[in-house]
């Protein structure tokens, strides 16, 4: 009956994930290599975990 009013976790994780590679777009759009390899890593993980919490779920 609650469930409803639970956040799904995968949904907060893909809109972070799409902002970290924005945020990776810009930073190599400025030139700046590192910080988009940097960043680019980051969301590397965070997109395997979206493919973990998506597999456990269905």
């Amino acid at each position: 009956m609650f469930s409803l009013f639970k956040k799904d976790p995968v949904k907060k994780l893909k809109k972070d994930y799409m902002q970290k590679l924005e945020q990776a777009m810009n930073a190599q759009r400025n030139g700046d290599i590192k910080l988009y390899s940097a960043i680019t890593s980051e969301a590397d993980v965070m997109h395997k975990e979206i493919q973990k919490l998506e597999a456990n779920a269905k």
